[in-house]
């Protein structure tokens, strides 16, 4: 009887760790302003250069709604500046990045053109 019930408090205890692990990963996740304090704007093309991404941080991108959108594209609408992908336009969007390359480009006329795109790889 001892024995039995020194398993199912291990058992317990194994569970409970598990759980605790699961949860961690959420807590390693970064969040990135895309362009820093400038926000997310014309030729910030280049902000994600010596940055490192995980899947699971979050970008902010911040901006006038007015002015820009954010548009999450494939490699060839970022490529060609097509904007044909999930549209973002609240002026403080956060966009959880997933494993592999993702895609931002701003959608108004001539802005991606003017470098407001970003391409990022999350490992």
């Amino acid at each position: 009887m001892v024995m039995s019930q020194g398993r199912g408090n291990a058992i317990a205890v194994s569970v409970l760790l598990m759980g605790m692990l699961l949860h961690c990963g959420n807590v390693w996740a970064a969040t990135y302003t895309v362009g820093d304090a400038a926000g997310w704007s014309f030729n910030v093309v280049g902000w994600p250069n010596g940055k490192t991404f995980r899947a699971g941080d979050v970008l902010v991108f911040n901006y006038n709604p007015a002015s820009h959108n954010v548009v999450g594209v494939g490699k060839h609408g970022y490529d060609t500046c097509t904007a044909a992908g999930q549209k973002f336009q609240t002026g403080s969007d956060k966009i959880k990045l997933v494993k592999g390359f993702n895609y931002f480009i701003c959608g108004f006329p001539g802005h991606c053109a003017s470098n407001m795109k970003i391409a990022v790889n999350a490992m």
